[in-house]
């Protein structure tokens, strides 16, 4: 019979689709079962409507058979079958579907759905194969017929011989070449294993017939090799149960089966919605960060699954960045895809089903926080500092989802206390929301500024991480409360007659503290009175917006910024170091000699560097002799 062309420009579309389309050849066996599911689910369906067709569902599967000798990758199945114009419509047409021109015609009905809607899929299986037959007999037909071709020169169908109804593809598989090994789809394991990533979830059986051994029966401790047919994939999802049905267990071996991480999940999620888009979803909360995922090289995402077959196995789109650590899986049927499965339509559905489950993950985690509170502490230990930059991201457009799920330490009680937990106690003259910020607590404990908020009782909330404080300067305020440094200039925590008192105190010590200052100059804005110290005689205070921890950050990065703080040199006027201080305004190297020391005194409180650690040993060393 004369090879037949293909039509409508099909020759270019299908040298296109087999070299651009796919990123990974394994996923022509995904196109093929979920052809072969699509052929048994007509059947199912024509079996609802017509009395004289009665639907076993033991009757129906697919099998998969390799030949290594003659390089042949066969897929059976029992479904309804082509006739000889099927498979000059939907074979010799690339990009018309007959699964999709049968979904149009018949409505789902009992769950079931029809998975192939674009007819492309087919032909990636001419990424491994020279050449392509397809034998089939339709439903109620007693003709078969063989379609074949060699790529994307034409197709021939001519009648055949088949004994039962549906479908049989047969790929002669390439050989190999320098740069790509084709053997491997003739192996029994990978077979299986792309088997049980893509279409593990297919509701029909996938068979293969699987080498084993067994127990000799003649003859004790030895076995022999034997091939048996065994089903590969599982057919039925997890999602797809009623979480009734469902235990603490069962999640937890999907998680480790589907190799999400090798820790026990802290929570999972369960969804299962049928509103403005419907979908199954299972998510899981961690409890151990995965070695890279501070770092570029993380990859966020979701498997992504259409009825049951994988489309992608991260589809980043689903989880905002600051969400990045939930693992797991969402199927739909109303997703939109374009000619081929691995390349998804950024449209509406999936718009609406991100928005849901970033509502899903806030919401549990709230819960987590109420109820569970040790196991969100261990969630917050792993992945706190992510929330904590979605809310320094995109200019603070998170923040109002995040803001209530942030965890610091509190100098009240020494353990975690959320935002809302701080407010919620706070004595009703109480203006701001104090807070410090250091390398440690235990540095932070020690830190001279906070002497004077503690003594008013007020609670103090510990910023340990170097996103802390950039995180806080983007929130800005927390339930009308405005977010106050204990090492800012203004404290607030001054009456008016304090400020006067504080005024006059400055005035009287002017020349002392504008000669500090000229000493100093360059390294601080100027040099005041402190009425923030008890015990201590001198610390850095700063003014503006970026403070001592933020210039440290921001010098340490990579191409370090030269952002200064705007510093202020405070001195305890009621320490006896102050009054050595003003006897000393008529000798002015003495003068210079502990202005420089106070400095860099209060430099190393901060944790920072001294500009010249020899020259501050021997001014130690003047002051001793």
């Amino acid at each position: 019979m004369a090879k037949k062309q293909f039509k409508a420009e099909s020759k270019r579309l299908l040298e296109m689709m087999i070299n651009s389309i796919y990123t990974q050849r394994e996923i022509f066996l995904r196109e093929l079962i979920s052809n072969a599911s699509d052929a048994i689910d007509k059947i199912y369906y024509k079996a609802l409507t017509d009395d004289n067709l009665t639907f076993n569902k033991e009757d129906y599967y697919v099998k998969i058979t390799a030949d290594k000798a003659n390089r042949t990758l066969t897929i059976t199945d029992t479904g309804i079958g082509m006739t000889k114009e099927d498979l000059e419509n939907n074979l010799g047409v690339i990009a018309k579907s007959g699964s999709l021109a049968f979904k149009s015609e018949n409505e789902a009905k009992d769950g079931h759905n029809i998975i192939g809607q674009f007819g492309v899929g087919f032909y990636s299986a001419f990424m491994v194969a020279d050449v392509v037959t397809v034998t089939s007999r339709a439903l109620g037909s007693d003709e078969a017929f063989k379609w074949e071709s060699e790529g994307a020169d034409g197709y021939t169908i001519t009648p055949a011989e088949k004994d039962a109804v549906g479908t049989e593809i047969v790929l002669k598989i390439k050989e190999n070449t320098e740069d790509d090994q084709y053997d491997e789809y003739l192996e029994e394991y990978r077979l299986r294993a792309i088997i049980k990533k893509y279409s593990d979830f297919i509701r029909y059986p996938i068979k293969m017939d699987v080498k084993t051994q067994r127990p000799k029966a003649d003859a004790e401790n030895e076995f022999e090799e034997v091939q048996e047919e065994q089903t590969i994939n599982s057919m039925v999802p997890i999602w797809r149960k009623n979480k009734s049905e469902l235990t603490d267990a069962d999640y937890e071996n999907f998680y480790n089966e589907k190799r999400y991480g090798f820790d026990k999940p802290l929570k999972h999620i369960h969804v299962k919605a049928d509103g403005a888009v419907v979908y199954n979803a299972i998510l899981f909360i961690p409890e151990n960060t995965p070695f890279d995922y501070y770092t570029k090289e993380y990859e966020k995402g979701l498997e992504l699954y259409s009825n049951g077959v994988l489309i992608m196995d991260k589809c980043g789109d689903l989880l905002p960045d600051y969400f990045s650590f939930v693992k797991g899986m969402v199927d739909s049927e109303d997703l939109s895809l374009n000619i081929s499965r691995e390349m998804l339509q950024h449209d509406r559905q999936l718009t609406l089903i991100a928005k849901n489950i970033k509502s899903k993950v806030k919401s549990a985690l709230q819960g987590m926080m109420k109820d569970e509170r040790e196991n969100y502490e261990k969630f917050f230990a792993s992945f706190g500092r992510g929330l904590k930059f979605g809310v320094y991201n995109d200019y603070g457009m998170n923040k109002e989802d995040l803001q209530d799920l942030l965890l610091f330490t509190s100098s009240k009680e020494k353990k975690l206390v959320s935002l809302d937990e701080y407010v919620s106690r706070m004595p009703e003259d109480q203006k701001y929301i104090y807070y410090a910020s250091g390398d440690s607590i235990d540095r932070i404990e020690k830190l001279p500024q906070t002497e004077m908020v503690l003594d008013k009782g007020y609670e103090i909330l510990y910023f340990t991480d170097d996103v802390d404080e950039f995180a806080i300067k983007m929130l800005m305020k927390y339930k009308e409360k405005e977010f106050k440094s204990v090492s800012s200039g203004d404290l607030g925590l001054d009456s008016e007659a304090d400020k006067q008192e504080n005024e006059a105190e400055d005035n009287d010590n002017k020349e002392l503290f504008e000669a500090m200052g000229s000493l100093l100059a360059g390294k601080v804005k100027s040099v005041k009175a402190s009425k923030r110290l008890k015990s201590h005689p001198v610390c850095l205070s700063t003014e503006g917006d970026v403070s001592i921890e933020m210039e440290k950050i921001l010098k340490a990065m990579p191409n370090g910024q030269d952002i200064q703080a705007d510093k202020v040199l405070e001195i305890n006027t009621n320490h006896e170091v102050f009054q050595s201080l003003k006897t000393l305004q008529a000798d002015q190297d003495k003068l210079k000699l502990y202005t420089n020391l106070l400095y860099n005194q209060a430099l190393l409180i901060e944790g920072l560097p001294i500009a010249d650690p020899v020259e501050f040993t021997n001014d130690i060393c003047k002051i001793m002799v």
